[in-house]
């Protein structure tokens, strides 16, 4: 005759406590995903919608007309073109300003640190107004250069100067993020890749730069998309006569002759359709580097 078994029942009290630890975070969370979807989500739906309604009904008649007009393509080259100059020249200083702050002490660290964060933060019409005093046509740096005979004919509400502007307040955000990326490389692969008889260039080219490289292209992208997405330094610079997408989109949404938002809208969607193309070209090249193809050999 089989031993009569015992069930052990759960405690009905426990199952109200484990609901509670489940649902206490979510309900802490919920204000973010309201905010995300109230200020994300819901207006990316309503550009999305909008570029589709012309006067004559649904259709892709602005899409048409963007791809047809030089001036809404040239605007596309040149926030392209300067987003990319002064990503790359941002992610070039700002990558050399990470290396060196890793070796630098620690009260120099804390103190770079904070004048970089406090730049990071310095943008928009405050910067261009800044620039505009020191690098404009009556610039004090500007006619100490002309009297020194360095520069001639440099014009700030220009390409050159969106670039310069753009550039600097890309380098703070390049190194922040890059900082953090350098603690993967250990103190003493330098001293192994001698001792293997790697000079110093081969260690920086198959060691360093391999193990950087997600760091580094992840970083190019958000810099690169914080460049395509400036609005208030380029226009407070150039006064809005520079043709670029964040220009043209804000004309067209809050002109007093050309009002129409469809058509911005239009100009927003084709722009974000390029930001996730890039973003789809740096995840396949992360897939593809040195240090992924290493990993799946373990």
């Amino acid at each position: 005759m089989m031993p009569a078994t015992t069930e052990i029942l759960p405690d009905h009290a426990t199952i109200p406590r484990r609901t509670r630890r489940h649902w206490l975070p979510a309900l802490v969370l919920l204000p973010f995903f309201l905010l995300l979807i109230l200020f994300q989500l819901a207006p990316m739906v309503w550009v999305l919608v909008g570029s589709f309604q012309t006067p004559d009904g649904w259709g892709l008649g602005y899409y048409r007309e963007i791809l047809n007009s030089p001036f809404y393509l040239q605007s596309f080259t040149n926030s392209l073109r300067i987003a990319g100059i002064a990503s790359l020249a941002g992610l070039a200083i700002g990558t050399l300003g990470a290396a060196a702050l890793r070796h630098s002490g620690e009260r120099v660290k804390r103190m770079l640190l904070a004048f970089v964060t406090m730049t990071g933060n310095f943008s928009g019409v405050p910067l261009a107004f800044a620039f505009i005093i020191i690098l404009g046509i009556n610039g004090a740096l500007t006619l100490l250069l002309k009297s020194w005979g360095l520069i001639d004919g440099f014009n700030l509400y220009s390409g050159a100067g969106l670039i310069l502007i753009y550039t600097y307040f890309q380098i703070p955000l390049a190194l922040l993020l890059l900082y953090p990326a350098f603690d993967a490389l250990q103190d003493d692969w330098p001293q192994a890749a001698a001792l293997l008889g790697a000079s110093k260039g081969q260690y920086v080219w198959q060691v360093a730069l391999p193990v950087l490289t997600p760091a580094l292209l992840g970083t190019l992208i958000i810099l690169f998309a914080n460049a395509v997405g400036a609005y208030a330094s380029a226009y407070a610079l150039t006064t809005g006569n520079f043709n670029l997408v964040t220009i043209r989109v804000a004309s067209l949404v809050s002109g007093d002759i050309f009002l129409e938002p469809n058509l911005a809208a239009a100009l927003a969607v084709i722009l974000m359709v390029l930001l996730g193309v890039v973003t789809a070209a740096n995840q396949w090249l992360l897939k593809h580097s040195y240090l992924a193809k290493g990993n799946s050999h373990e």
